[in-house]
């Protein structure tokens, strides 16, 4: 099997994996899944998929992530394994898109707005 590659995003982070045929090993930024995500609900947001398709263990993922932050960091990195094992078999779509693995999150933040303090918060009015 050759090496497949992905991308995912997710507010301002960006996940570009390389997936292959392994042990299990998942490198993040040249570092361990459990070193770069300390917190155990971050490493099972990455394993999702995986763990779905049932091949944790089967798989070696060389991941670079850049920008945001430790959670939209960690949903972009399950949305590009989701995107690759489909990439390997295409019918294990329907089983990760109704779990909700193939939906790219586009929510963001709102941009703030001139004339006032906050994107929808407005100056306090007042009448005299």
């Amino acid at each position: 099997m050759e090496v497949i590659n992905a991308i995912g995003r997710r507010k301002n982070a960006v996940a570009r994996i390389y997936l292959s045929e392994g042990t299990g090993k998942i490198t993040i930024n040249k570092k361990d899944l459990t070193e770069f995500f300390p917190s155990a609900i971050l490493q099972y947001v990455v394993k999702q998929p995986l763990q779905l398709m049932e091949v944790e263990g089967t798989y070696d993922i060389k991941a670079t992530l850049n920008g945001g932050g430790f959670t939209g960091q960690s949903q972009a990195l399950r949305l590009a394994i989701a995107r690759a094992l489909v990439k390997i078999n295409a019918d294990d779509k329907k089983k990760l898109k109704d779990a909700g693995f193939l939906t790219r999150d586009s929510r963001a933040v709102e941009r703030k707005k001139p004339g006032q303090p906050k994107a929808r918060r407005r100056f306090q009015f007042s009448k005299r």
